[in-house]
C-alpha cells in the first residue's frame, strides 16, 4: 500500500490545528481534514495555563497571540455564606514556569493563529468541508473514506471532538467517571466591571475582575469567568426540574445575568446548555489510530483544563511520531502515549469532579458543612498544582514532572529561549558523557546545556529545583517533561542509555550498549 501521508488529522479545532503545527514543524507529511468550512465563530474554551503558553511558544505561535490574552489572577470559590472557601492564585509569587498561571482568551482568535501557522509548512495540507465517512485499519497504516475518495495514511489522529467519528469507527468506548450535571453557559460582551455581592474573606490583593469566581451557592451554583477585552462568561447550574430550552430563552438568560452587570451596557452573544461530564476513552490508540482532545476525554470545566488536556496530548505524541517516522525509534515508543496521558488526565478529572461535587451541593445544611471542610483544606494552592507527573518505561526514577522555564538572564529571557527546546540535557556544571550516552543523545538530537556556562539564574529557580531534587543533571523531553534526573554524571549516562533502549532507538546504539 502506498502511503500518501505520514499523519492524517481528523478535526481542525485547536487541538488538531496545534498537532498539525507540531508535526509540520517536525517535517512529517500531514493532511488535516475538517468537516466545516470555517472555525466555530463563538467561544467555547476560554482558559489556558502557563504550560499552554510554553507549548505555543515552542511552535512559534505565541507572538501573534500574546496580545490577545488576559493574564488572570486564579480561582476563587465562595461558600453558601458568601465567604471565601478556596483561593487558588499565584499572584505576586515568583514565576518558575516563566508565565502567569492562568490566562483567558477568545477561542476564535486562537484558532485563527493556529490555522495561519499551518501556512508555514508546505508539507501540511488543510482541507476544509471534508467529512470522513469511513475508516479502515490496514496491514500497514489506515484508509480513510471521504465520499468517493480514499486516502492512505500511516497514522490517523482523531481530534474530532466529543462525538468523535474516529473513536466510534475504531470501536472505543468511554469510561464514565460518574459525573454529569446540566449547566447553562452564557457569553456576553460587557462594557464595564462585573458587579459582585458583598463577599467576606477576599484577600486584599485579589482582583475580582481578574478571577474566575465560583459561587457555591445552594440556591444556584454559578461561575463568573473573566475574558480578554469585554468578553465575559457565566455558567449557571440548572436546578432539578428546569428545562434546557426554557433556561436558554433570552428573558431567562437576561434575568440570570442582570445582577452581575447591573447598569453596565452588555450584549448576550451566546447561551447554551451543556452536560458537564467526566469521561475517558478506554483505549487511546488502536493500531495506527490515535485519539486526542475531547475525542479521548471530557473534563468538567471547574479548573479550565479541558483544552489544556488536548494540547498536552498532542505535545506528548508529536515528538514520538516524529522519531518513529524518521526511523530513529521503534514503534513501541508509541505505546507510551496512553500510559503517560491517561493517568494524568484521570487525576485532573478526578480533582475537577471532586470540586464539582462540592460546588453542586444544593442542600443548605450540607453546603454549610461543605464550606467548613473545604476551608480546612490546603492541598492545592494554584490550579497548576493539579497536574500530576507522568510515568512510563521512558521516564526514570524521580522524573516525569514538568520542568521549569525560569528567567535565565537579567533581561527576562526564559530558559526555553536559550536551550531552543527539543531534547535538552541540562547540568549545573560541565558533564562528561560516555560514548554510549552520546550516541543516544545524538539520535535524539539533544543539546547539552550547562547552567554555569550558558546562562545565569537571576531568581534562583534553577538552583532551587536542583537542590529540591538532589540532582545536578536533568534530561528534558520535547514536551518539557523530565525524562531523567540524577546527581551523578555516570548514573545519568547509564539512565540515558537505558532510556534509549526503552525507546527502541537505532541499531547502532543497541550494538554499542550491548558491547559496553
Amino acid at each position: 500500500m502506498t502511503l500518501e501521508w505520514d499523519v492524517t488529522i481528523v478535526g481542525c479545532g485547536p487541538v488538531g490545528a496545534y498537532a498539525a503545527n507540531l508535526l509540520g514543524q517536525a517535517g512529517l507529511r500531514v493532511l488535516v481534514l475538517e468537516r466545516d468550512m470555517a472555525p466555530y465563530a463563538l467561544p467555547r474554551a476560554v482558559h489556558v495555563d502557563h504550560e499552554m503558553l510554553r507549548l505555543l511558544e515552542d511552535a512559534d505561535l505565541l507572538a501573534p497571540f500574546k496580545d490577545k490574552l488576559l493574564a488572570g489572577d486564579g480561582h476563587l470559590h465562595i461558600g453558601a455564606d458568601h465567604g471565601v472557601i478556596r483561593y487558588l492564585s499565584a499572584v505576586d509569587k515568583a514565576r518558575a514556569f516563566g508565565y502567569a498561571n492562568d490566562y483567558f482568551f477568545y477561542q476564535p482568535e486562537l484558532e485563527e493563529v493556529l490555522r495561519a501557522g499551518l501556512t508555514r509548512y508546505p508539507n501540511v495540507t488543510l482541507r476544509l468541508g471534508q467529512e470522513v465517512t469511513g475508516l479502515e485499519i490496514m496491514d500497514e497504516g489506515a484508509r480513510l473514506t471521504l465520499g468517493d475518495e480514499t486516502i492512505q495514511t500511516r497514522w490517523v489522529l482523531g481530534t474530532d471532538g466529543a462525538r468523535s467519528m474516529v473513536r466510534k469507527a475504531i470501536g472505543v468506548q468511554l469510561d464514565d467517571l460518574n459525573f454529569e450535571e446540566p449547566w447553562l453557559v452564557v457569553d456576553a460582551e460587557v462594557d464595564g466591571p462585573i458587579s459582585f455581592p458583598d463577599l467576606t474573606g477576599v484577600p486584599e490583593n485579589a482582583n475580582l475582575q481578574r478571577l474566575s469566581v465560583m459561587m457555591c451557592d445552594p440556591s444556584r451554583p454559578a461561575t463568573i469567568v473573566p475574558g480578554r477585552g469585554n468578553h465575559r462568561r457565566w455558567e449557571f447550574m440548572l436546578l432539578p426540574g428546569e428545562d434546557d430550552v426554557q433556561m436558554s430563552q433570552p428573558e431567562t438568560v437576561a434575568a440570570l445575568v442582570e445582577p452581575w452587570v447591573q447598569n453596565a451596557p452588555h450584549r448576550i452573544i451566546r447561551a447554551a446548555t451543556y452536560r458537564f461530564h467526566g469521561l475517558v476513552a478506554t483505549d487511546w490508540c488502536v493500531g495506527p489510530v490515535f485519539l486526542a482532545g475531547d475525542a479521548a476525554h471530557q473534563t468538567p470545566p471547574f479548573f479550565g483544563q479541558g483544552m489544556c488536556h488536548g494540547m498536552r496530548d498532542v505535545a506528548n505524541l508529536a515528538w514520538k511520531l516524529a522519531l518513529v517516522s524518521g526511523g530513529e525509534a521503534d514503534t513501541r515508543l508509541l505505546d507510551t502515549y496512553q500510559p503517560e496521558r491517561d493517568a494524568q488526565v484521570r487525576h485532573v478529572i478526578g480533582k475537577a469532579i471532586d470540586a464539582g461535587q462540592y460546588i453542586c451541593v444544593l442542600d443548605p445544611v450540607e453546603a454549610q458543612v461543605r464550606d467548613e471542610r473545604v476551608r480546612a483544606q490546603s492541598d492545592i494552592r494554584t490550579a497548576a498544582d493539579l497536574i500530576a507527573p507522568i510515568a512510563s518505561g521512558i521516564t526514570g526514577k524521580g522524573a516525569g514532572e514538568r520542568f521549569i522555564n525560569p528567567a535565565v538572564r537579567d533581561d527576562g529571557t526564559l530558559l526555553d529561549s536559550v536551550t531552543g527546546g527539543g531534547w535538552v540535557l541540562l547540568s549545573r556544571s560541565e558533564m562528561t558523557v560516555t560514548p554510549e550516552a552520546t550516541a543516544v543523545l545524538a539520535q535524539l538530537g539533544a543539546r547539552q546545556v550547562v547552567v554555569s556556562r550558558d546562562m545565569s539564574d537571576p531568581e534562583g529557580h534553577l538552583d532551587a529545583w536542583f537542590k529540591a531534587h538532589q540532582a545536578d543533571h536533568v534530561l528534558v523531553r520535547p514536551d518539557f517533561y523530565t525524562a531523567a534526573v540524577s546527581a551523578s554524571a555516570s548514573l545519568m549516562g547509564d539512565e540515558i542509555v537505558r532510556l534509549g533502549r526503552a525507546m527502541g532507538l537505532g541499531q547502532s546504539i543497541s550494538t554499542k550498549v550491548a558491547s559496553s
